[in-house]
């Protein structure tokens, strides 16, 4: 593994968790938006992680380690399934005919836990990149 390589892959975890951390402030801001473009309730949205490889499938060069290697690719964005909550509030204009109104599934203790992980998980990361670069100097400094 080469040293751009093991920044790639930190690279892509910072983009990952900071997709993430925006996913999570938009689910926090419209935790009481109760009309929506597409109509209803906000529904929480949450990222979808997978692996992807870090060489390029059509280079025949790298060992067998460097193909084992990946990085975090966002596949896609969820919308969670889970119904919102109901309340009574007849005068709201959202209001359904019972007098219920639905607000998103956004709930906000789970949102906090979310955004400390994903916190974390993006110091991590940094701390991964600020690593190799002490690294590369290191090495630099070897030539001396």
């Amino acid at each position: 593994m080469d040293l751009f390589a093991g920044m790639d892959i930190s690279a892509s975890g910072l983009s990952a968790q900071r997709l993430r951390m925006n996913l999570i402030a938009s689910n926090l801001a419209n935790v009481n938006s109760t009309r929506t473009e597409q109509g209803g309730p906000y529904r929480r949205r949450m990222p979808v992680f997978g692996a992807a490889g870090t060489t390029d499938p059509r280079n025949g060069f790298g060992n067998a380690m460097d193909r084992e290697l990946r990085r975090v690719q966002v596949s896609g964005i969820l919308e969670d399934s889970r119904p919102g909550r109901t309340v009574y509030e007849p005068s709201h204009p959202d209001a359904n005919p019972a007098g219920y109104v639905t607000y998103p599934n956004v709930n906000l203790i789970e949102e906090m836990a979310d955004l400390i992980t994903a916190s974390r998980s993006y110091e991590a990361n940094a701390t991964v990149i600020s690593t190799f670069k002490s690294m590369a100097l290191k090495a630099l400094e070897i030539g001396r």
